[in-house]
């Protein structure tokens, strides 16, 4: 019983640590959500978001292998309760105050909510509870000299290494994002079509006599009289006008592909319907080898079969070719490299490189 407990949740902290370490830059944007003004308010940890998450990554991957191996179990279990603990309450932080809509667990490969976060940490914290007080008599004893641990430890250690290194100077290993090699953004875009989530206008209405609130949709507004005819106790409040979804339909980031010009000109359909589209992205411009930049550029314009724009957040970014705006986040969940180069086949996405790559091709 015991053992498979163990074997259990030292599965599941190898398989949140493997996603976060296939994507590690994907993992630190999320960590820069929670350090920003408006959750934790910790501009400095911004700065040091990949070196962090770097860190995170490392302490789950190492000490769920030493779980699974049963290595030095009293260090290995305090330190994976205190990690518990840690995002128990991050994860219960940004549930109750709707701060960090997706903690990032599992990276992209599984999305939770913040309250299944917080329930799965838990979930774990109880776990490896149970697990303390399973080997209590354990603990202590001198660890067990074995070959195999020992080898079994060097190359699960170099293969962190080359996963989380390699993420972050191409791309990830593994793709578990909506803009994988494969996608077809007009195939997307007509499901987002088709099926789109719904929205409607909650206004918060407080009695003048009662001091009673209620969160009121548009259509109760309009249909119950008593809320606005003349006279009315009900005042609207200031400030205080929501849009909520009430229907949830076909979900894809590929709904944020909007590239357009700085005179808010939409270039999406003339780059969904080029026969063949090469887009040099960068979402933090400021931040980018200006070198490198400039290279991607002379080789993209000199493309003769091709649609060729460079998209960013500054309208400036690109000197070379045509240059296109986006919002940094939804470039962001493209790819990883700032820059890096998306190729486009009627729509269909046929490669995506960091420029440094595309370059050597």
């Amino acid at each position: 019983m015991k053992h498979i407990l163990r074997i259990l949740i030292a599965l599941v902290f190898i398989a949140s640590g493997f996603v976060k370490a296939v994507d590690a830059i994907g993992f630190s944007f999320k960590l820069e959500e929670y350090f920003s003004p408006t959750v934790f308010n910790m501009p400095f940890f911004e700065k040091q978001a990949l070196p962090i998450a770097i860190f995170v990554v490392v302490i789950e991957l190492v000490f769920g292998f030493m779980l699974l191996l049963r290595m030095r179990l009293k260090l290995t279990l305090t330190v994976l309760i205190a990690l518990c603990v840690f995002f128990a309450f991050l994860t219960f932080y940004s549930a109750y105050f709707n701060v960090v809509t997706d903690c990032g667990c599992f990276g992209d490969a599984i999305k939770f909510t913040p309250w299944q976060s917080f329930w799965k940490d838990i979930i774990l914290l109880v776990g490896l509870l149970i697990l303390w007080m399973l080997y209590r008599n354990e603990l202590n004893q001198p660890e067990e000299k074995s070959s195999f641990k020992k080898y079994a430890s060097a190359f699960a250690f170099l293969t962190m290494v080359f996963v989380i290194n390699w993420g972050i100077s191409h791309e990830p290993l593994i793709d578990f994002r909506h803009y994988k090699i494969g996608t077809d953004l007009n195939a997307e875009k007509a499901k987002i079509a088709k099926n789109p989530s719904e929205y409607k206008t909650f206004y918060s209405l407080k009695n003048e006599k009662t001091g009673e609130v209620l969160d009121v949709n548009q259509d109760e507004y309009v249909n119950k009289e008593e809320y606005w005819k003349e006279g009315s106790p009900w005042k609207i409040e200031e400030g205080k006008t929501t849009s909520k979804i009430v229907k949830q339909g076909y979900e894809s980031e590929i709904a944020k592909f909007k590239p357009e010009t700085a005179e808010g000109m939409d270039l999406t359909e003339e780059i969904l319907q080029a026969p063949k589209a090469v887009l040099v992205f960068s979402y933090d411009p400021k931040n980018a080898d200006k070198d490198l930049i400039a290279k991607t550029e002379a080789k993209v314009k000199n493309l003769k079969d091709a649609t060729v724009f460079g998209i960013s957040t500054d309208p400036n970014t690109f000197t070379q070719i045509q240059n296109g705006m986006m919002d940094g986040t939804a470039i962001k969940t493209i790819a990883r490299s700032n820059p890096f180069v998306l190729t486009l086949q009627n729509g269909k996405i046929t490669d995506k490189l960091s420029a440094k790559d595309y370059l050597k091709k």
